[in-house]
């Protein structure tokens, strides 16, 4: 049996490679993911897209982490997290606060909830909540909720506010590309039948 060859750039099966439209963007803050394990093995997660679009970005695998050792010593200072919270702080107040670390959790809703259960320091950080009005474009995979976000597209809806004007939607590139892809693999008539609402 041949070993599959991957891509040494996006790491992708090099039939599905997705450098074409890969792109690499600055951007004030150090963006850090915590991933976790079970989604790490997931084929079409978004957040290792994300992480090799924006420079000086962490990806991090694992179930609980300690904030000093990602983070560290000033951590709740410098950190806040993408994510709904009673704790809602605005772009402004980032820019405000000099903000060194946003941090995205990737994972399915109840894989995020198990990580913020098991981190009860996340908890502690101010949140930024990502406006409303933007929809998921990720055809693939449902969310529990009606506002739910993949995390490629959380991380560039935050950078968006956060570096306005700036534009980073054309992170979404490769991401948007994967799912074209993932749908004419498994064809119309499957699409149809398990992702189209009714």
């Amino acid at each position: 049996m041949t070993k599959r060859q991957y891509c040494p750039h996006c790491d992708r099966p090099q039939r599905t490679c997705l450098c074409d439209e890969m792109v690499l963007r600055d951007c004030a803050y150090r963006l850090i993911i915590l991933q976790d394990p079970k989604e790490a093995k997931h084929a079409l997660s978004s957040a290792p897209l994300l992480a090799k679009s924006i420079r000086g970005s962490q990806l991090i695998i694992g179930e609980t982490f300690s904030p000093e050792e990602i983070l560290g010593d000033n951590w709740q200072r410098d950190s806040v997290l993408i994510f709904p919270g009673d704790n809602s702080i605005s772009a402004a107040d980032i820019q405000h606060r000099a903000i060194k670390n946003l941090i995205l959790l990737d994972g399915t809703w109840r894989k995020v909830t198990r990580i913020m259960h098991l981190n009860p320091w996340l908890s502690t950080l101010a949140n930024f909540t990502i406006a409303a009005n933007n929809n998921s474009q990720y055809r693939i995979r449902r969310s529990p909720r009606a506002d739910g976000l993949s995390t490629i597209e959380a991380g560039v809806c935050a950078l968006n506010e956060l570096h306005a004007p700036q534009d980073y939607s054309n992170v979404l590139l490769a991401f948007n590309k994967m799912i074209d892809m993932q749908i004419a693999a498994m064809g119309p008539e499957t699409f149809d039948k398990n992702y189209i609402k009714r």
